[in-house]
């Protein structure tokens, strides 16, 4: 495939993440009120997508709570900022195996079926929710993240019930090589939406001839995003625009915006634009954004879904009372 520099760039900030970082910088946004505080900020610097996952106030971890869900999606929807809304559904693929004892799980491990994984996905309708394309070995020890082909296919078909757009998650070449089995087998619609993820440890790794090959994969249509983590975060935006691609940026993939100096989600967006406009590209806004990826661009398509993060609020609310 021969993909030209990206002249009109999608431009991603994911928030807050589900990694152990909320000790670790003052910025990292853990209740719902600073979560879509910080989404607020980072659209008004020019995000075009918000991707957002939850945290438990108490803990500060990662959490698959509709309710915060919803609440973070509420107070953006209720801001002057409308960008596209991304939700992770992700979380609920941990296993932590004993590796003395294979079958034995350990503590860490968050392991639920798809259907579980989905649950907010269902109840609030966003535009887009993450499908993870494989498995991977995630970090040192003996915690490896599931997601089989039978998951990954009902994942795919439920969210096309559902009539949200997936994101697919690609860790490896392997991933995108099953990303691809599912579009052929009709599994997901057109334009297809791939995020080539790199520098996960281990997965692929922070490497431009391997984003190049993988793009070379990528079926004819597909719309995509690359982004690396850490210090790689920032120069890997102009390395996604130049193979002709989105970006992402955010407080999930690496908290620094220079050596020693902490960022705040707004700041890395603002920094991502920089970049992207000093190659002489923009920034989609979030309809274009909405166009480019066959999502719903209608106001009343959106005020729909708007209404379902309110009446799940309030639904809840009710019920606490």
């Amino acid at each position: 495939m021969n993909r030209t520099v990206n002249r009109n760039v999608i431009l991603t900030c994911a928030l807050t993440g589900a990694g152990d970082t909320a000790g670790k910088s003052e910025h990292v946004p853990v209740t719902p009120q600073e979560i879509a505080d910080s989404g607020i900020a980072a659209a008004r610097s020019g995000a075009s997508i918000i991707h957002i996952h939850v945290r438990d106030p108490q803990t500060k971890q990662g959490s698959r709570d509709t309710e915060l869900y919803a609440e973070v999606a509420r107070l953006i929807r209720a801001s002057d900022v409308d960008p596209v809304i991304n939700m992770t559904a992700g979380m609920g693929g941990d296993l932590v195996i004993d590796p003395e004892n294979p079958t034995t799980q350990l503590e860490g491990t968050d392991l639920v079926n798809q259907t579980e994984r989905l649950k907010h996905v269902e109840a609030l309708r966003p535009e887009v929710c993450t499908l993870d394309c494989g498995t991977l070995n995630f970090g040192e020890g003996s915690n490896t993240y599931i997601s089989t082909p039978d998951m990954m296919r009902a994942g795919a078909a439920r969210i096309r019930e559902l009539g949200v757009k997936p994101e697919l998650e690609i860790f490896d070449t392997g991933n995108l090589w099953f990303a691809n089995v599912m579009y052929e087998e009709g599994l997901l619609d057109d334009p297809p939406f791939y995020q080539l993820c790199q520098g996960i440890p281990y997965g692929a790794p922070v490497d431009a001839g391997l984003l190049h090959a993988m793009v070379n994969m990528l079926p004819e249509t597909a719309q995509f995003t690359s982004f690396a983590i850490g210090r790689n975060q920032l120069p890997w935006v102009a390395q996604s625009v130049l193979a002709g691609g989105h970006v992402r940026v955010g407080l999930e993939d690496n908290l620094y915006l220079s050596k020693g100096v902490k960022a705040t989600n707004a700041q890395l967006t603002e920094r991502a634009v920089g970049i992207i406009e000093g190659m002489g590209s923009a920034v989609a806004s979030p309809d274009e954004a909405r166009e480019m990826l066959g999502l719903p661009v209608a106001v009343e398509e959106r005020a729909s879904r708007h209404a379902t993060h309110q009446s799940f609020t309030d639904s809840a609310l009710t019920q606490e009372a």
